[in-house]
């Protein structure tokens, strides 16, 4: 299997952009002296079609919006030490690590069926006689960053739109960062409204809010697998000779390991731990999130993923989900990720969190 030359480009700049943030922190627009720099930096580089976001001067993530990845994307994602928890293919790809699904890439938000178009499997892997059946998301603006010592501030605006370029929905994201100590927490809340279309999200497994994550949080195989070897080229490795996959995933609902896929939950934890310390992600569906509790489309290959569109796959046809919005009508999704490498948080300490993020960013409804 070969890497896409388009993403080869992006190693050079994947692996000097920690150092390339370091030696920039002190240029954030609006910051006046160094000591009026707050913690957490959101750091726009519109030459490198890139928002880096800094905890403390180092490396949180990059909103990241090149046009040949399809989607924005958050990538890489880091912990407070600096490991990051996405995988590194195809953008930066690094040995030991899988070589499928190559639309994976860090955190996104789209959907496998939407009019008719696949938006989730969208990426330059696919041959230009089948282009006409994707959509793609495109970066529209950077509408405001913000600064701040408890949290940062980022709002973008994106179009979902169809081969021949029309647009099917206007989409506008907000992510809030922050972090203390061994967290770091990303809130994204996306408003989509459909343009002067109607637009159907069809009941698809694949959707609808995802991470793809490091061999370290995959659950253990027992199968061959493809992997990079230590020259980036594919070779074929027995499950027994594999020893960094140990993640688990948790559910708020009590289910553990691949029992989680397609059930409901409030949250779901994939917990593992790296060179001794406990590492892992939790994702929180917000109480308003269309068909809450949200499914899980949660696999021990390393995708994990929210998905409130799927209840036919994940329910095996006694449940159906397609959610329709007339033209002009909107719809809001609110995310969080919890991302720790320290002390592991156990359901009594997710379930504190949960509430705090459950009780933040209501609808006006619910506010009045």
């Amino acid at each position: 299997m070969k890497i896409p030359p388009i993403f080869i480009l992006w190693l050079p700049l994947y692996m000097t952009l920690t150092a390339a943030c370091d030696n920039n922190a002190s240029k954030n627009e609006g910051a006046e002296n160094q000591d009026e720099e707050k913690r957490i930096q959101v750091i726009e580089r519109e030459d490198k079609d890139r928002v880096d976001v800094l905890v403390d001067g180092t490396l949180f993530t990059s909103y990241i919006y090149s046009e040949s990845i399809k989607k924005p994307v958050l990538f890489p994602v880091n912990t407070s030490s600096g490991i990051p928890v996405t995988r590194g293919y195809p953008m930066a790809p690094k040995p030991w690590e899988k070589v499928d699904h190559p639309h994976h890439i860090g955190i996104w938000l789209n959907h496998g069926d939407v009019n008719d178009l696949d938006f989730w499997n969208n990426s330059d892997s696919v041959p230009p006689n089948r282009k006409m059946h994707y959509g793609t998301i495109f970066h529209r603006s950077v509408k405001k960053t913000r600064d701040g010592n408890e949290q940062g501030y980022l709002e973008v605006e994106a179009e979902w739109n169809r081969p021949d370029n029309r647009t099917l929905i206007r989409e506008n994201s907000t992510f809030y960062f922050s972090g203390r100590n061994q967290v770091r927490i990303i809130d994204r809340i996306s408003t989509l409204t459909a343009s002067n279309l109607n637009v159907l999200f069809k009941d698809s497994k694949e959707g609808m809010m995802g991470i793809r994550v490091i061999r370290e949080l995959e659950h253990p195989e027992n199968q061959p697998m493809e992997l990079l070897n230590e020259d980036l080229i594919p070779v074929r490795v027995n499950p027994e000779d594999d020893s960094l996959s140990s993640g688990l995933y948790v559910s708020s609902e009590g289910l553990e390991g691949d029992d989680v896929w397609g059930t409901r939950a409030r949250w779901v934890k994939l917990a593992s731990e790296i060179n001794g310390t406990p590492v892992g992600i939790v994702i929180m569906d917000h109480p308003d999130n269309p068909n809450h509790p949200t499914h899980w489309h949660a696999r021990g290959y390393g995708l994990f993923a929210a998905n409130p569109f799927g209840s036919k796959m994940f329910t095996e046809g006694r449940e159906t989900m397609n959610f329709f919005l007339s033209q002009d009508e909107s719809v809001v999704f609110k995310y969080r990720i919890y991302i720790y490498d320290g002390p592991e948080p156990d359901a009594e300490d997710i379930e504190r969190n949960y509430e705090e993020f459950s009780s933040t960013y209501l609808s006006d409804e619910e506010e009045q």
